[in-house]
């Protein structure tokens, strides 16, 4: 039993480092690039998918702690970290992050106007919205938006 939760607990440390690099490539090669206003730290709770967190803690922990071949489990954690840290390339920090946040041909409707273009961040507050007839980037409120 202890040596199952050792093996958890070294899984979801192991893989909150790899989390960090996987939003390192997205804050940096996505939302910096689209000039989203917001903060690392909401970006990287907000966006935690919780079901492959544990996911990859358990198979970490466990290549980690149970795996006696130590080549296999090096190469397992290579490979992981390799995938975390591609986000780094621009290429591959931008399509991850396209694909994660950004919404095409969308269309909001607020009391006074309708916008149709893309969804590039939605936050907690607010959209990161740009606008087709407008040609700009816009931020427009949820609280203000009719769905």
């Amino acid at each position: 039993m202890i040596k199952a939760l050792q093996a958890l607990l070294t899984g979801m440390f192991v893989t909150f480092i790899l989390d960090f690099f996987i939003f390192l490539g997205l804050q940096k090669h996505y939302i910096n690039f689209y000039e989203v206003k917001v903060y690392y730290n909401i970006l990287f709770v907000d966006h935690q998918n919780i079901f492959l967190f544990m996911l990859f803690s358990a198979l970490t922990g466990f290549a980690i702690i149970y795996i006696k071949n130590l080549k296999i489990s090096a190469l397992f954690i290579s490979i992981l970290f390799v995938v975390s840290l591609s986000t780094l390339y621009p290429a591959i920090g931008y399509a991850l992050g396209e694909k994660m946040f950004m919404q095409k041909n969308v269309t909001l409707k607020n009391s006074k106007n309708i916008f149709v273009g893309d969804i590039y961040y939605e936050g907690r507050e607010i959209i990161t919205f740009y606008d087709y007839a407008l040609k700009k980037t816009i931020l427009l409120k949820k609280k203000d938006l009719i769905r």
